[in-house]
């Protein structure tokens, strides 16, 4: 079925039923609600150019994926992101535009985007701490949400989890089981989420009246080789930690092959809690969790940021949104009380 089709079977203008499918504000909502129930009772999918046409929209988001050497937004958990990003994007009618520049050529990147008018609206990912990004956005007046925030978040739209407050909670519970060496094997910490996760850390440690043992707090990319040396590093000192707080399922896969290396047992002689994202080709739940994890699903924040950033294109002139998410903290087989000659 076509458009002109469809509009016949409801004796409405093919304008009327273009503009229903594609939200303008001036379609009485009873006719909206009457054309879209046929067109999904018909299965009618909008030709894309002709939508494209009839909007004025490009019907594309754009996300800008710079590259510094270390990739660290080309890995799993961006891939995640962007599935169910784009499950959103095709229920929509969006095509997602990914555009990979080197490091620094994502201002040039942007600036071309909103000259060709080739996105209708940006998507900002791992945001650092003062994230140039923003202002240039604003700047250019490119509809936006940022997936994180910056330690200064008003002004802008944002969907964060609730970094400090996570890892606040998970460091007390590492606390209560009575472990006092703890490390932290944390991402990159000039981005938001990991400065937060910091915070979060060393607050619940100071508030027990201890203090961080710098040495064993590690920043860098979030690999499995990253967190296996880092661990291995750390484990090989004659006073060692008996508690790791790990940013990611990734790294803490190496500190658990680290501790399994000096003959170790996770859960027992060690204890880890790690940030689960939920991946779905890492499955934390199998058999019951592995690990002990604050747990916010990635596909999650990826539906629900397109589905905010699509919001704000439809609708400029509404006031910012911001959600903050409160990741659960499930306990898994990786953690236990401290060992009695350590505590």
């Amino acid at each position: 079925m076509n458009l002109k089709q469809l509009a016949e079977s409801l004796n409405l203008s093919q304008t009327t039923v273009s503009r229903a499918l594609n939200g303008y504000p001036e379609v009485r909502e009873e006719t909206r609600a009457r054309v879209l129930a046929a067109a999904q009772a018909a299965n009618y999918q909008p030709n894309s150019r002709a939508r494209r046409l009839a909007t004025g929209r490009a019907m594309t988001i754009g996300h800008v994926i710079p590259l510094t050497g270390k990739a660290e937004m080309v890995n799993p958990i961006f891939a995640d992101f962007l599935a169910g990003a784009g499950e959103v994007y095709a229920r929509e009618g969006y095509d997602l535009l990914l555009s990979i520049v080197s490091d620094g050529e994502a201002e040039r990147a942007y600036r071309q985007m909103a000259a060709n008018g080739s996105v209708d609206g940006v998507m900002v990912q791992s945001p650092q701490t003062n994230d140039a990004r923003i202002g240039l956005l604003q700047e250019l007046g490119l509809p936006f949400l940022v997936h994180g925030r910056t330690q200064e978040p008003d002004g802008f739209s944002w969907l964060d989890v609730a970094n400090l407050s996570a890892f606040r909670k998970a460091t007390n519970f590492l606390l209560d089981l009575g472990h006092k060496r703890i490390a932290l094997i944390n991402g990159q910490e000039n981005l938001d989420f990991a400065a937060r996760r910091r915070a979060g850390f060393c607050e619940a440690i100071w508030a027990r009246g201890l203090a961080p043992n710098p040495d064993w707090m590690h920043s860098d990319v979030m690999t499995e080789g990253y967190g296996y040396s880092a661990a291995t590093e750390m484990l090989a000192g004659d006073v060692c930690p008996t508690a790791f707080l790990v940013s990611s399922v990734i790294p803490a896969v190496g500190v658990r092959r680290a501790v399994a290396d000096r003959g170790l047992v996770l859960g027992r002689d060690v204890s880890l809690i790690t940030h689960d994202d939920v991946l779905s080709y890492l499955n934390n739940d199998a058999d019951g969790p592995a690990f002990t994890a604050t747990r916010s699903s990635i596909r999650a924040a990826g539906r629900r940021c397109a589905e905010i950033l699509i919001n704000l294109i439809n609708t400029p002139d509404q006031p910012v949104i911001q959600e903050l998410w409160e990741p659960e903290l499930t306990v898994g087989r990786s953690t236990g009380p401290a060992p009695v000659d350590t505590a």
